[in-house]
């Protein structure tokens, strides 16, 4: 047992191995970047890429169109130009841009035009989001990586960047909230309608008809 004498020197060292290894952490962390993309209901994507080690957040809202700051009912009825989108915000000392877009790709259906899974019309179609020439390059290299291996085409679109219009609150985190809400089945909250909704969408199924075990959040 330690003596009130050896307390000091050890509750010292304890407190140097802490800042080192917090020193050491911070050196491994790489700078913030973002990666926006489309993949059909983006309650969906959030809950998928929110459990990527190195993703620090996931936003659900709204790109691509040309209405200002949009509604969800304006969105989903067409005619905005707009997808359901997701800002990644992901530290890439951890986790990189290549990376997410791999997983990106098999977590839809990328052959699919018209929307994704029982959600139909333009703003459930899927698509990339670009800032640069650098990473429209590597989503292009992803992509054509993506469409070799599943042996059919990919039509998901690489496309400029536009204005991200963060969505309404009440659909943030909506996959684990506890806030209930009237469903056809009665009130639920919203994790456990997430659920319903995912599993009555068909979405893991489908992924998994497509991609197999390469699939990342269907297991």
């Amino acid at each position: 047992m330690l003596s009130m004498k050896d307390m000091k020197p050890f509750a010292l060292s304890l407190l140097i191995g802490v800042a080192v290894l917090l020193q050491c952490a911070r050196a491994e962390a790489g700078p913030r970047e973002t990666l926006v993309v489309a993949g059909g209901c983006f309650w969906c994507v959030e809950a998928d890429f929110e459990r990527v080690q190195g993703v620090i957040e996931v936003e659900s809202g709204y790109t691509g169109g040309t209405v200002e700051n949009p509604s969800y009912k304006q969105v989903v009825r067409g005619g905005t130009g707009h997808y359901e989108a997701a800002k990644i915000i992901f530290d890439s000392g951890q986790v990189s841009r290549k990376q997410l877009l791999e997983m990106f790709f098999r977590s839809v259906d990328p052959t699919d035009a018209g929307g994704q899974f029982c959600d139909r019309g333009e703003s459930y179609r899927t698509a990339i989001f670009v800032s640069d020439t650098a990473e429209k390059a590597l989503a292009q290299e992803v992509k054509a990586e993506a469409q070799a291996a599943l042996g059919q085409e990919i039509v998901t679109p690489v496309l400029e960047a536009k204005t991200f219009w963060k969505a309404e609150d009440y659909h943030q985190d909506y996959y684990k909230s506890k806030d209930l809400v009237l469903t056809r089945a009665g009130p639920k909250s919203k994790a456990s309608a997430y659920k319903f909704y995912r599993r009555g969408c068909g979405r893991d199924q489908r992924v998994r008809e497509l991609w197999g075990s390469a699939a990342p959040f269907t297991g």
